[in-house]
């Protein structure tokens, strides 16, 4: 081995890139041979919904391949009809994203701060509905444990989804930069995140430094590995109470692992889950369709078949169904274990996903 080869091969390896090479595309495939794909759909349940139209939504689903759900609300109607079907029902949760009110009034120092001094229970970034709380805090991880244990604690509930689990979005995806007439060509400090007095004490315990006075903290890597694991942290702690009442617990992500930990502080890879739903929504990034299936490549390689991949599709951004028979092949055909949906179900969208 020259000296090249030998440098690629540390930094692949100080990657984690040399070990997951040997273990993807054919676990995949044995995987889909041995158990078909699994697709699910993303839903807000709307209790006036009758149960007879109910029986028929959701058995028109299990036909088409649908094999879960992720209910934003609790609706044991909902639930429970869905079951009878044949569905796992998994219950949608905002996890780090928490806007009520009764919690910024009584616990604004659970809250994440920026790096320019604001705090997300006065003055949140973006949107008025991004209140994110700060993962170092044992109170914030106490209090999501909490809720979570209430919801598996309902024996309709076959699962805890996890959705806004990560930090702000310290670069928005490229499509949305108008939206806020903004460019982010660098991580501005109003969007950086978090800043308080936990994280600040505690990463100075570690490192030697408030991460205040770096230099450069978009390109400190221990800052970044920082924040990294708070996330994990708090993931993982949710997903052991999932696995003690024996129900599963899968994540909403950043399409890639690179996009998510660049953006969002998420690194997804290394959470202990029963699945993981990329949300490859390729309109936001300006891509084409046939990026879903580099997205999907990209993840299953650094899992390394740990878990599965359900590929996050955002109906809205294909043009027609043709245009979504291809995004989901590319899926498919990249590793994907089956889809996840969110937009309009229509007829037309499930007999396309019924063709796989």
């Amino acid at each position: 081995m020259n000296k090249r080869d030998f440098l690629k091969t540390s930094l692949l390896a100080g990657a984690g890139l040399v070990a997951a090479t040997s273990c993807t595309t054919a676990s995949n495939d044995q995987k889909n041979t041995k158990s078909g794909y699994k697709h699910w759909v993303w839903e807000n349940p709307n209790v006036k919904d009758d149960e007879k139209s109910l029986q028929e939504k959701y058995e028109k689903y299990y036909a088409a391949g649908i094999r879960g759900m992720f209910f934003e609300n609790d609706s044991e109607k909902h639930f429970r009809i869905a079951k009878k079907a044949g569905l796992e029902t998994h219950r949608w949760m905002w996890t780090m994203n928490r806007g009520e009110k009764k919690l910024r009034e009584n616990h604004p120092d659970w809250f994440a701060v920026s790096r320019s001094g604001q705090s997300c229970a006065t003055n949140p970034p973006y949107v008025d509905y991004y209140r994110w709380l700060c993962p170092s805090k044992p109170e914030t991880q106490n209090y999501l444990r909490e809720r979570v244990t209430e919801i598996l604690d309902k024996d309709y509930v076959d699962g805890i989804h996890l959705d806004y689990v990560r930090y702000c979005d310290v670069i928005l995806p490229l499509d949305l930069w108008k939206n806020y007439n903004i460019v982010q060509q660098q991580e501005l400090p109003e969007y950086d995140f978090c800043y308080c007095e936990t994280c600040r004490h505690n990463f100075q315990a570690e490192h030697g430094i408030d991460p205040l006075e770096l230099q450069y903290p978009d390109a400190s890597l221990s800052w970044r590995n920082y924040r990294y694991d708070r996330i994990t942290n708090v993931v993982n702690q949710l997903a052991e109470i999932a696995h003690q009442h024996n129900k599963k617990i899968t994540a909403a992500v950043f399409p890639t692992p690179e996009v998510a930990r660049r953006n969002v502080r998420q690194d997804w890879t290394n959470w202990n889950l029963d699945g993981v739903c990329p949300m490859i929504y390729h309109g936001f990034y300006q891509e084409q369709v046939s990026w879903i299936g580099d997205a999907v490549k990209e993840g299953v390689h650094f899992l390394c078949d740990r878990f599965p991949i359900y590929s996050g599709l955002f109906l809205p951004n294909f043009k027609d169904m043709a245009e979504l028979e291809s995004g989901i092949d590319y899926a498919l055909n990249n590793g994907a274990g089956g889809v996840s949906l969110f937009g309009d179900v229509t007829d037309e969208v499930l007999a396309v996903v019924k063709k796989f």
